[in-house]
């Protein structure tokens, strides 16, 4: 076979109740030059019958079993290995691609400016019936920006405001490292980091992917054990240092703080678990400090917002 110019990986595990759909999402694409790509991680409930079922009719479709369960961080570097396009795009097993010109339009990007390390765009977030429940867009418009002023507007927004990995496509050869296996919660944001930090962002306003939110999914799971707090430190251990980024020293410690004041506050709320939570704010900063610094944080929340403020001015002028 020809090398083709997109890989779209499916990396499944348990996700037979929609994979039928993703799969066909794919496969009413405009753009043709393509591979997909589905691994599956040992799954219980017939979803290797269902992807084998489609391998065997269409001869773009590569489908593979690991040999043992991997986990969903290791799942996806497999993925990655096996990848053999110029250009990657995640479709998780129970995500969708919402329009029949997503890959062309996400590839199109990325061969019209070599710069381009990852394109992201809109999503409509579905439930489990397929219907659209709201759309999630951080930016007005189509736009182009540098890597690292992304990565930046990023960590003061708190929020990953580029997408899940079934909203983007990115260059293979630049994420040849992999994802990090450290990380559970944030191993995609992660990534785009690493990435943005070699070319440019893209964004495109027209929700072409679909983000499926349903109670089996491993997000949901992560949240309940607080994994985000747990990756947020070790985001901060890695990135906050960097040269490029305008962080103050009070920014760095507002910024980490806030992850730690939100799982105090929401426990309390009895939304999080609150001896999980008070464990980790033991752990990352010791109790006594925490409440120490409680009237220190509350007094530059306002400076904090005003500095954010301005380093979103930029990206809010449509292109």
């Amino acid at each position: 076979m020809s090398v083709p110019h997109v890989t779209v990986c499916i990396p499944c595990y348990n996700n037979a109740r929609f994979l039928a759909e993703t799969i066909e999402s794919i496969l009413v694409q405009t753009f043709a030059d393509y591979e997909l790509l589905i691994i599956d991680d040992r799954s219980t409930d017939g979803t290797a019958e269902i992807a084998a079922a489609y391998a065997a009719r269409d001869q773009r479709i590569r489908f593979l079993v690991n040999e043992r369960n991997l986990g969903m961080v290791e799942n996806w570097n497999r993925c990655l290995t096996e990848a053999r396009g110029e250009y990657v795009k995640y479709v998780f097993g129970d995500d969708l691609l919402c329009s029949p010109g997503a890959l062309g339009r996400m590839a199109g990007l990325l061969d019209g400016d070599s710069d381009i390390a990852l394109v992201a765009a809109s999503r409509h977030v579905i439930g489990p019936d397929s219907r659209v429940k709201h759309t999630m867009s951080y930016f007005p418009g189509d736009l182009v920006a540098r890597g690292t002023d992304v990565i930046a507007l990023s960590l003061y927004e708190q929020n990953n405001i580029i997408g899940e990995p079934s909203v983007v496509m990115f260059r293979r050869k630049l994420a040849a490292r992999g994802f990090d296996q450290r990380y559970r919660q944030l191993v995609d944001l992660e990534m785009w980091f690493h990435l943005l930090e070699q070319g440019k962002f893209a964004f495109v306003k027209e929700p072409v992917c679909a983000f499926r939110e349903h109670q089996e999914q491993q997000t949901r799971k992560n949240v309940r054990n607080l994994a985000h707090a747990d990756d947020y430190v070790l985001l901060a251990g890695d990135y906050f240092g960097k040269r490029y980024l305008p962080l103050t020293g009070y920014e760095k410690w507002y910024l980490l703080y806030y992850q730690l004041y939100y799982l105090w506050k929401l426990s309390r709320q009895g939304i999080y678990d609150k001896r999980l939570a008070f464990e980790k704010i033991a752990r990352y900063y010791g109790t006594l400090k925490f409440y120490l610094c409680l009237p220190l944080y509350k007094l530059f929340g306002p400076l904090f917002k005003l500095r954010k403020r301005k380093v979103r001015v930029s990206f809010r002028r449509p292109q």
